[in-house]
């Protein structure tokens, strides 16, 4: 089958939740968001921009410019967040892969921007490079489970300041699925990702009707924004963008060791970010992304892996985001896991069981990686795949018809007769659930072929996209532009 053909034939499963577990209640919800306003309007956030700031201060703000610091009246926040648009598209290349942030469905991405990668061949973990990132986007888009592409892993070979535009190349290239940036560090940056983005949409008006590329920025933990990513944020949140913003608070580290401590400490950065964006470009789409986790207390370090406050804390961010009315991107299937093991298996399950309990995330993601995201593993993404149709299946729930309740069947199968190659067997054949990488064998037949497991059926499948899967190409002189804005941006200091 063509790319093109393959392509239009496609459709991405979305996780559609009718379930919602809300582990604050209304009361503590209320107490979480005036404590974030009263952060917000006291300590207020660090902005490591004179220009954002004095356009902060035009707009309402209390501004410190020997501190840096912006101080938001509590009006000024409602006001803005009731200016974030509560729905939007995240537009792909291929129209049938075009995703509605709307609350309908979750959808699944990869993890990304990891530093180091399982080489295929020899299973060892070494840094990453542009080839390396140009296949696994190619893996990540004939997976139909990923609706979206983070970038997988940041190219070491080319130079840090190129890093934005030759991820951006790659994703629009290697894959027609929307592409989420995450390694825009300047307005420079944020530019020149917008002009690639124009030009594979067909201009400015194209691009703001369909976003074919979102962003976000992170913020540094405790309540700053550095100066290159802020501005790059308003970049593209002027240049039609979808434009978010993601907190990565550590529990006793960067953020307080109490749960609801963490709750305000990192619902004040990224509702200040928000209201940065809605202040400066009123009803630009953003949205919030928690990534929390907690300090490893044997160590000192930074805890790569899953543990219950992450769960709470999600779950309680989710309500937090549908309070406010705005999308929210959030992280699960984290693992500290070294390879695909009974742990990685254990903590990716459990931490998007939580997702599922939460209920109403739009963006999902995680998929691909281990060892708190610094390793990826296009394995890893085949596992996750099969993770995901199972818990797609399981909340789609039991259909109660007259053709599902099978009376008549069930009569005739009473009555002796075989109902495995009886019509009504026939007809719902294939809505049962089929593993792909997990064990079916008996055992006599599984020792037979030499104990496989799930991850080596997986990293067949890997070899076997890599040699026959052709993503939708882009035309030669739109490619062609791509390149020389590569080429400007390489000839630029930074």
């Amino acid at each position: 089958m063509s790319a093109s053909a393959e392509a239009s034939a496609r459709r991405i499963r979305g996780l559609r939740n009718p379930w919602t577990i809300e582990v604050l209640t209304e009361d503590e919800l209320e107490r979480v968001h005036a404590a974030t306003l009263r952060m917000l309007k006291g300590t207020g956030l660090q902005v490591r921009s004179e220009a954002i700031l004095r356009e902060l201060g035009a707009a309402g703000a209390k501004v410190d410019e020997a501190a840096m610091t912006a101080r938001f009246p509590s009006a000024m926040v409602e006001e803005c967040m009731a200016l974030v648009p509560p729905t939007f598209l995240m537009a792909a290349r291929d129209p049938a892969l075009d995703l509605p942030i709307d609350g309908s469905a979750g959808w699944l991405s990869g993890d990304g921007t990891s530093a180091f990668l399982i080489d295929r061949e020899t299973g060892l973990r070494r840094p990453s490079n542009l080839q390396d990132l140009t296949e696994t986007t190619r893996v990540a888009d004939a997976v139909d489970e990923l609706a979206y592409l983070w970038p997988t892993v940041a190219p070491a070979d080319v130079p840090t300041h190129t890093q934005a535009v030759h991820i951006t190349r790659v994703m629009l290239g290697q894959s027609s699925k929307h592409a989420q940036h995450n390694e825009t560090y300047s307005r420079r940056d944020a530019r020149a990702v917008l002009e690639m983005a124009r030009v594979v949409a067909g201009g400015d008006r194209e691009l703001r009707g369909r976003p074919i590329v979102s962003t976000y920025q992170c913020c540094i933990s405790p309540l700053v924004y550095d100066g290159g990513p802020i501005e790059a944020a308003i970049e593209f949140a002027r240049g039609g963008l979808p434009s978010g913003f993601i907190s990565m608070g550590i529990g006793c580290a960067t953020a307080p060791a109490t749960l609801a401590g963490t709750l305000v400490s990192m619902n004040a950065e990224m509702v200040g970010g928000m209201t940065i964006v809605e202040a400066l470009v009123p009803g630009a789409v953003t949205f919030c992304g928690p990534y929390p986790t907690f300090m490893d207390l044997r160590t000192g370090g930074y805890r790569q892996d899953w543990g219950p406050e992450d769960t709470l804390l999600k779950l309680a961010f989710t309500q937090l985001a549908h309070r406010y009315r705005v999308p929210i991107n959030v992280l699960t299937l984290d693992t500290g896991a070294k390879t695909q093991d009974w742990q990685a298996g254990v903590q990716h399950a459990v931490s998007q069981m939580a997702m599922i309990a939460a209920g109403r995330a739009e963006m999902i993601t995680g998929t691909g990686t281990l060892h708190g995201a610094a390793v990826y593993d296009d394995v890893n993404v085949i596992l996750d795949a099969e993770l995901w149709r199972v818990l797609c299946d399981v909340l789609e729930g039991i259909t109660v018809t007259e053709e599902t309740l099978a009376l008549d069947a069930i009569a005739e199968l009473a009555a002796g007769a075989d109902l495995t190659a009886h019509p009504h067997t026939r007809r719902h054949l294939a809505e049962l659930w089929r593993p792909e990488t997990f064990d079916r064998l008996t055992a006599a037949a599984w020792e037979e072929a030499g104990r496989p497991e799930p991850r080596e059926r997986a990293r067949e499948r890997v070899h076997a996209i890599l040699a026959d899967h052709e993503p939708l190409p882009l035309p030669e002189d739109v490619d062609r532009e791509l390149v020389r804005i590569i080429e400007a941006r390489e000839a630029e200091e930074d």
